[in-house]
């Protein structure tokens, strides 16, 4: 495919406390929430001004899908601007608590675990074609998303049969198969369930959902820049070699579990590999079709950013704490530790973890690095802001956008999905939206005009 969408879907965590005790439980959190988007939208599942969608998952967690991006940055500040998005409802949220003398404070954390164990997604979505080489592109994939957790893994302190310890991945233990169509019961590296959102005869959706959150924008563009430089490779056809693991969970937990990234897991052809090997292999196949073909720009600069971590990670893990979420937090905890004698299962430890992805700018610890520079920044804060209410120009957001805005601005009753955009009166107006690349359509010009 000469352009590609591609998307992130954000589930956050949630509490709410008074002086250091629970106040609300999370579904009670998740009514204040999403009060005010429930006047407006009359559902608790919306899609926003600039083309995303924002609802209300099952364990009441706010999920934010960003819109249809074609290009990485905006990806990036899509994602990015769904945080503020999600600290918009906190803050509505607590006005309606105070107005109601409840005394609370609630918290939003943009993370894959909660005190209890419990995990939640961030998953990704590219558009493919549909080819009928699925099931050998998911063999192709597997490895690979089991071993890129030593550039994309968030960090978290894990418990074990020996105790704490710090896991590069927040959810490589809650991943149990490879592959299924499941998402919750058994959550696989790669979802099977087939909802294109496209036209399905021509379009399939690749659906990853074995990533952690990354609060690093660094990490976020790598993470999908190196999936779509995978997918183009595949698509011409490049040869790859058979990289498949012995037991692929095994794996993933084993790569996760060793900071210095010097495990070795089993491929199934008895060779033995650090992580860091199987994604040298990955890349030195890229960094050839780039040299023979060339990638995008967004692409090739992907490509840089992976050779980059790749050479970090051989030479020392610890030199990437501007890029690397799990190195930053790593080097955190270290510092907190050893300043206040700490032990890695002491509860203030525990709350310097979970502090790292708190999404209010003023207490999330990520969020302050990027105040002081600290981390690798992408995107302006300016274009973030842009992005809370200006869709990406060049995919079928655009269209939804703009569909959103005029109908909110006529006060007319809609109803908007991924694929439909619909005036809700007599005439039932309904314009469907089946391709993710067109951001121009008459169709949807006479519709908005009809508003």
């Amino acid at each position: 495919m000469d352009r590609r969408v591609f998307g992130i879907e954000t589930e956050f965590g949630v509490t709410c406390t008074f002086q250091g005790q629970r106040r609300l439980n999370p579904d009670e959190v998740g009514r204040y929430l999403f009060r005010k988007v429930v006047t407006w939208g009359k559902s608790s599942n919306v899609f926003l001004e600039n083309g995303s969608r924002l609802y209300l998952d099952v364990g009441s967690h706010p999920e934010y899908a960003t819109a249809e991006c074609d290009d990485l940055l905006d990806l990036v500040a899509h994602d990015k601007a769904g945080e503020l998005v999600v600290a918009g409802l906190v803050s509505d949220a607590e006005e309606q608590l105070a107005a109601e003398g409840i005394r609370g404070e609630i918290s939003l954390f943009k993370n894959n675990l909660d005190s209890a164990g419990n995990s939640y997604g961030c998953h990704e979505n590219f558009l493919v074609p549909r080819d009928g080489r699925f099931n050998e592109l998911v063999e192709l994939l597997i490895p690979f998303l089991a071993s890129r957790t030593v550039y994309c893994g968030a960090g978290a302190i894990v418990e074990s049969p020996q105790g704490p310890r710090y896991s590069m991945a927040q959810r490589a233990d809650h991943i149990w198969e490879g592959v299924s169509s499941a998402t919750t019961r058994s959550r696989p590296m790669i979802n099977t369930r087939d909802e294109p959102h496209a036209d399905g005869e021509k379009f399939r959706r690749l659906h990853v959902i074995v990533g952690d959150t990354n609060m690093s924008q660094y990490a976020t563009y790598l993470k999908v820049g190196a999936m779509a430089a995978l997918l183009q490779m595949f698509e011409a056809d490049v040869v790859f070699r058979d990289l498949s693991l012995a037991n692929p969970i095994r794996a993933i937990r084993d790569i996760a579990h060793d900071p210095t990234c010097t495990t070795t897991v089993r491929l199934a052809n008895g060779r033995d590999l650090t992580a860091i090997d199987l994604q040298w292999e990955y890349l030195e196949r890229a960094m050839r079709f780039s040299r023979s073909f060339g990638f995008p720009p967004q692409i090739e600069r992907a490509i840089r950013m992976w050779e980059h971590v790749l050479t970090g990670l051989e030479d020392d893990p610890m030199q990437l704490g501007r890029e690397v979420d799990w190195v930053t937090k790593l080097q955190l905890l270290d510092r907190h530790q050893a300043r206040h004698d700490l032990s890695l299962g002491d509860p203030r430890t525990a709350m310097l973890d979970l502090a790292y992805h708190h999404v209010h700018p003023q207490k999330g610890l990520f969020a302050k690095l990027e105040q002081k520079g600290l981390v690798e920044q992408l995107v302006t804060p300016e274009r973030i802001q842009a992005a809370v209410s200006t869709a990406p120009a060049t995919t079928r957001a655009h269209l939804r956008s703009r569909f959103v805005k005029a109908a909110q601005a006529k006060g007319r009753d809609y109803t908007v999905d991924w694929v439909h955009l619909k005036i809700n009166d007599r005439t039932q107006r309904t314009v469907v939206c089946k391709d993710p690349l067109a951001f121009t359509d008459d169709r949807v010009d006479l519709l908005i005009a009809e508003l």
